[in-house]
């Protein structure tokens, strides 16, 4: 390697990407080719870079696998930072393997951290946090140091994990400022911002209120049972009973918490699980039907009793009864959260984080977009999508949750 070759590498690796391309702006080798790529990445012009980071491993020879290694790794991190989500994951393991077999622990830390973080943009927690147990970051740079804290910090987010989440933003941010590269400062500021956003709505007796993470926690932990709209679920105790696959069972868990103490009329519940204006007496017949499926399931920790007016719930051991909603409710409030992350996002790309078909993804945008609070550039396969709003909440809360652990 030579010395402008190395000089624009340590540039990148400040975080001067100008600085960077004054060296091989004009060289078109294969090495400045890559190191042209990554700098267009910091740039933010993604398409171009990828576009000369993929030339640059077709331009090394067969017999540099190191360097096309390196490449790929390269190409995966513009492709995660543009949200195509899609990449094929089996070349980064294949990259990682030879990054492995050269002994280059650096690079080859930092590709099973991009895995984490594809795993965590796309909702499988638990596999990234299967991913994350099995990872030593030792091997990363203070740059990649800080991102990776902030990958363990969003993941304790995701599942209401306060302490967790602060230490690991007090690591990011002292790795960031070790790094004193000015982009990645703000980014862990922006997420220190997020971290003292409200996450939740608490819906008690008639009455809500915004909790910050740490509020949430504690009602998780308290002695209520917490009828939790986050994940779709009811908590009660140290036990959780899921009901993110019975949609109808969890809407009367859901209108019945809220009601609490009182009961919910009949009609009401009809109006809240079937969508029925009125409910006629096969809407009573089939909301029985579904009461009593409920009771069966909630019968560990609470009962269903019936009333004149229609139902209500009677917990065995709690003496409290409240509702963990999102804080905002909207239609389209999981995609409003991915395209309020500052990136632009693909409609194939939202659909594989939110687990649903493009076309109904598509349809939502199309919504927000008339509704000015999305907007869309470029054209066909190259479209993409951001927000048009500032989200005054931790906007990660919004996505799709798994349902708590038993």
């Amino acid at each position: 390697m030579d010395s402008l070759i190395t000089a624009a590498a340590r540039a990148l690796a400040a975080g001067d990407p100008l600085g960077a391309l004054n060296r091989v702006a004009l060289r078109d080798d294969a090495a400045a080719r890559a190191l042209r790529g990554i700098a267009m990445a910091q740039l933010g012009d993604l398409v171009r870079a990828r576009a000369l980071v993929r030339s640059a491993g077709r331009a090394f020879g067969p017999k540099e696998t190191l360097a096309r290694a390196r490449c790929a790794l390269a190409e995966a991190e513009i492709a995660l930072a543009s949200r195509d989500l899609a990449w094929p994951a089996k070349a980064l393991d294949a990259a990682r393997a030879i990054l492995e077999k050269h002994g280059d622990r650096v690079n080859a830390a930092y590709a099973r951290h991009l895995e984490i973080r594809r795993l965590l943009l796309i909702g499988r927690l638990d596999d990234a946090e299967t991913r994350l147990a099995e990872f030593d970051p030792a091997a990363l740079p203070p740059a990649s140091r800080a991102a990776h804290e902030l990958v363990i910090a969003q993941l304790a987010m995701r599942r209401f994990r306060t302490r967790p989440a602060r230490v690991a933003l007090a690591r990011a941010e002292r790795a960031a400022r070790g790094a004193a590269i000015p982009a990645l400062t703000a980014e862990v500021e922006g997420a220190l911002r997020a971290f003292n956003m409200p996450v939740a709505r608490l819906i008690a007796r008639g009455k809500e209120r915004l909790l910050l993470l740490g509020q949430v926690e504690k009602l998780l932990a308290s002695k209520a049972l917490v009828v939790d709209a986050c994940r779709h679920a009811a908590h009660d105790a140290g036990k959780t009973i899921s009901l993110a696959k019975r949609p109808t069972l969890f809407s009367l868990a859901r209108a019945l918490a809220e009601a609490w103490p009182e009961d919910a009329s009949r009609d009401a519940l009809v109006a809240r699980a079937f969508g029925a204006k009125r409910a006629d007496d096969s809407h009573r017949a089939r909301l029985r039907v579904e009461i009593g499926r409920l009771r069966t399931l909630l019968r560990t920790i609470a009962h269903i009793n019936a009333t004149k007016r229609g139902f209500v719930l009677a917990p065995r051991r709690a003496r409290e009864v409240v509702v963990l909603a999102r804080p905002i409710e909207e239609k389209y409030a999981a995609v409003l959260a991915l395209l309020a992350d500052g990136e632009s996002w693909s409609s194939s790309a939202l659909a594989l984080a939110l687990g649903k078909s493009q076309r109904s993804v598509q349809r939502a945008l199309d919504e927000l977009a008339a509704a000015g609070k999305a907007q869309s550039f470029g054209r066909g396969r190259a479209r993409r999508w951001s927000s048009l709003i500032v989200p005054q909440f931790a906007t990660s809360l919004l996505l799709p949750l798994p349902p708590l652990r038993r």
